[in-house]
């Protein structure tokens, strides 16, 4: 299960509960959340990977952004059906206590990441009916509660009613709570497996709802990211980012009950705040933001498509990964508290696509392009002069090995005081190599097998009429390539080659024999990677 759209919940979590009390006459506003993951399903299904990590990952945006205090988060991983059913009992009988004799207005958010189907949550080896979850939620006295499911066919919550979209609400933080209900969010359809990612550490809706949440849903650049932001940001992103995978495009769904209506900032960006720091990315590109290092978590997102480009985070260190075209931008940050980051191309290290291949780096399977140049041939025999000639080939480059088919042509010219010959030759080859990338150059070892044609016109006193035969060889040798903006790099390369040919025998035993010669083959060109 790899799971995608369910964290725009959260994001409506974030909204519900991003109130407080603008003057003593209004209410106070308190939000409490009961989160839950669970990497293991029933006998037989998959473990996952990555569920309980997305739990705390909510948990992190609802204590760090949403103004949840810790004391009203109950985080549960890898807990079973009684544990949740016990978590959100306790949790309704608090919130029931802090309300009672009134001046509070409470907002419940419920996230469960894991295993599931159509009727039940799969929490180890137990089960929690979905209708059980719904009437937890239901009974709650909480004004808002927000029920979050991230697991395979969770939208069974939803069916009832369908999916239907919920009007864009925008309520500031500091206001009281303008309507109260219910909303049942959930990342995927009745009848579809909801995905996770391996590259992003996490499913793919939390992931590009922790990426909106932190600036890369901020639209209209008022340091102020709301719903109605939030959610187009994941919702696109996700569709775009599952309609690539295996799984197929994943699908949220959300059900809403709710009697009012007000204005809904789900986090706000301070540029000068105390305990965070901005990140400013260029644009055009997509950048990465991991955390400590570049084996570290995946923080966030900005799309090259994304109008704002600032993150909100933590001070501390951080390896940013932007992506071009056909190579990488690479480099680590240090991000200030109370200070904006704009970080520029010259900050980070470039990588070529190609070599990121060679790497084995995720993602990155195969670079291809096209490559042309002159060719070079020593003579056959001494005193015949060099072939030279042209060559147009397709690469192809993957993590261990590259392949290059080529096709050349060349022709040579030999003259004594008898004879002139004009020779033309067509090849077909295949090489194949192994790279060694270098700070400025790359170099490789190679060997090629290929067949050719040689058509061989002669000027003579006498009879010499022209012959055409074919020719194979073998070779092996050096190559070096040097990468240039735009995808494009040069390329040289000096192979020893043997090739052999049918050759005639004359006199008592006419016939026909294969004989072998040894040439040196350079050639020089340039290249352009897709």
């Amino acid at each position: 299960m790899i799971r995608a759209l369910a964290s725009g919940l959260v994001a409506f979590a974030l909204a519900c509960a991003a109130l407080l009390v603008a003057s003593p006459a209004l209410a106070r506003v308190e939000r409490y959340a009961v989160i839950a993951g669970n990497n293991a399903g029933l006998r037989g299904e998959v473990e996952l990977r990555y569920a309980e990590a997305d739990a705390l990952k909510v948990h992190d945006v609802l204590v760090g952004l949403g103004g949840f205090s810790p004391s009203n988060v109950t985080l549960l991983r890898g807990g079973n059906a009684g544990a949740l059913r016990r978590a959100l009992i306790s949790m309704n009988s608090r919130i029931r206590q802090d309300i009672t004799g009134g001046g509070v207005e409470a907002v419940l958010v419920v996230y469960y990441s894991g295993h599931g189907d159509a009727r039940a949550l799969h929490l180890g080896n137990t089960l929690l009916d979905l209708q059980e979850l719904e009437q937890l939620a239901r009974g709650s006295a909480a004004h808002f509660r927000l029920v979050i499911v991230d697991a395979c066919r969770s939208g069974a919550l939803t069916r009832v009613k369908g999916g239907t979209a919920a009007p864009p609400l925008t309520i500031r933080t500091e206001a009281r709570l303008a309507g109260e209900g219910v909303v049942f969010l959930t990342s995927s359809s009745a009848n579809e497996d909801a995905q996770e990612s391996d590259a992003l550490g996490g499913s793919f809706f939390t992931h590009y709802l922790t990426s909106g949440l932190l600036g890369a849903a901020d639209d209209d650049g008022n340091e102020v990211v709301t719903l109605d932001e939030a959610y187009r940001h994941v919702s696109e992103a996700t569709i775009r980012a599952t309609s690539r995978t295996l799984a197929g495009t994943q699908h949220p769904t959300f059900r809403y009950e709710l009697r009012g209506q007000g204005k809904l900032a789900l986090t706000t960006l301070p540029a000068r705040a105390a305990h965070r720091g901005t990140i400013e990315l260029p644009a055009g590109r997509t950048y990465l933001l991991m955390a400590g290092g570049s084996q570290g978590p995946v923080v966030a997102e900005v799309a090259a498509t994304d109008v704002s480009r600032r993150l909100s985070v933590k001070p501390g260190r951080y390896f940013v990964r932007g992506r071009g075209q056909d190579f990488l931008l690479e480099g680590e940050i240090a991000v200030e508290a109370g200070k904006t980051l704009r970080v520029e191309d010259g900050m980070l290290s470039r990588a070529e696509y190609a070599r990121l291949v060679r790497k084995g780096q995720e993602g990155a399977d195969a670079a291809h392009g096209v490559q042309a140049g002159y060719r070079l041939r020593t003579g056959f025999h001494e005193g015949e002069s060099p072939c030279h000639g042209i060559f147009a080939g397709y690469t192809l480059e993957l993590h261990q090995l590259s392949v290059m088919p080529r096709l050349s042509a060349c022709r040579d010219v030999f003259e004594n005081d008898v004879l002139r010959a004009r020779r033309e030759q067509l090849d077909a080859e295949v090489r194949v190599a192994h790279a060694w990338d270098f700070p400025w150059v790359t170099l490789d070892l190679g060997v090629s097998a290929g067949v050719g044609l040689l058509h061989q016109a002669f000027e003579t006193r006498g009879v010499a009429p022209p012959r055409t035969s074919f020719v194979g060889f073998l070779g092996t040798g050096l190559g070096l390539t040097f990468d240039l903006p735009s995808g494009f790099y040069l390329l040289g390369q000096v192979d020893a080659q043997t090739y052999f040919f049918q050759r005639a025998r004359r006199g008592p035993e006419e016939g026909a024999s294969i004989g072998a010669v040894f040439a040196v083959r350079p050639l020089a060109g340039l290249g352009k990677r897709f």
